[in-house]
C-alpha cells in the first residue's frame, strides 16, 4: 500500500474513534487527493468532501481566493479556510501547485503550496519537489494526507 493510503487508513480510524470531519481543496490534483480519502474505510463518515478547484475563476468565486496569483501561500490558505467553512469541518487541507512541465505563475515546475485549516487555525508551507509530473502529484498527495493526520492527530475529540 503506498503511504498516501496508509495514511488515509489511519485518519479513518483517528476518525472513526474521534468524530473529526475532513474536507479537501485541491487544484493541482485534480481530485485525486479525494480519491484517496474516499478509498479509505468508512470515508462516507468522516469525509466530507472537496472543491476541484483547476481554474483561478473557481478558486476565486467558490473558495475565497483573493486576486493573488493562485501558486502561493496567500491561495492556498483561502482554498483551506474556503473549503473548511463551506463543507463545515473540522480540519481541511489545500493544495495548489504547478505539476510542469512548464512554470505558472513564476513558479518552476513542482512548486506546491500546501495548507492546512482548522476551526482556529490555518498553516501554511511549500514544497519544491522534483521529478515528472505524476511523481510531483504523487509526492503532493502523500504530503497531503500526512499533514492532514498530523492535524487531526493534534485536534483531539469534540471537531465536526
Amino acid at each position: 500500500m503506498a503511504p498516501a493510503d496508509n495514511h488515509a487508513h489511519e485518519l479513518a480510524e483517528l476518525a472513526r474513534r474521534t468524530g473529526i470531519t475532513v474536507a479537501v481543496a485541491e487544484s493541482l490534483t485534480a481530485g485525486r487527493l479525494a480519491a484517496t480519502l474516499g478509498a479509505a474505510p468508512e470515508s462516507a463518515r468522516w469525509f466530507r468532501g472537496g472543491v476541484v478547484a483547476y481554474s483561478s475563476e473557481v478558486k476565486r468565486k467558490v473558495l475565497g481566493v483573493p486576486d493573488v496569483p493562485v501558486v502561493s501561500r496567500t491561495a492556498a490558505e483561502a482554498m483551506a479556510e474556503g473549503v473548511r467553512s463551506l463543507l463545515e469541518s473540522g480540519v481541511a487541507v489545500a493544495v495548489t501547485g504547478v505539476g510542469g512541465p512548464d512554470a505558472q505563475d513564476g513558479e518552476p515546475a513542482g512548486s506546491v503550496w500546501f495548507a492546512v485549516a482548522t476551526e482556529t487555525d490555518v498553516r501554511a508551507w511549500h514544497r519544491q519537489y522534483d521529478g515528472d509530473p505524476e511523481q510531483v502529484l504523487k509526492q503532493t498527495i502523500e504530503c497531503a494526507v500526512e499533514w492532514l493526520l498530523a492535524t487531526a492527530e493534534t485536534l483531539g475529540t469534540g471537531h465536526r
